[in-house]
């Protein structure tokens, strides 16, 4: 834990760069913290690591909020699903 002992997190693009066992590793130590009670915000293109940890979600889209909500329902966004798999008119 941080010596601080912070309310809150903030981690922009931590998993940049790293390996699969590496982002496996942040991946349980953000889950570390909040079970001690600190909040994550995490800022991620990484969407395994998104969806596996994240609580809640805000998507942006070229800096507008195009979908928010559970991984489940993030995942099932139409919005999202086109603007991040590119589908365009064919979603």
């Amino acid at each position: 834990m941080l010596a601080t002992g912070p309310r809150l997190l903030v981690m922009d693009e931590p998993a940049a760069g790293l390996t699969g066992e590496g982002t496996a590793r942040l991946a349980d130590w953000m889950r570390e913290f909040v079970t001690a009670g600190t909040a994550v915000l995490l800022i991620e293109h990484n969407m395994r690591l998104v969806m596996d940890t994240a609580d809640y979600i805000y998507v942006l889209d070229h800096g507008e909020l195009i979908g928010e909500g559970t991984p489940d329902e993030v995942r099932e966004n139409p919005a999202v699903v086109t603007a991040y798999l590119g589908l365009g008119d064919q979603a």
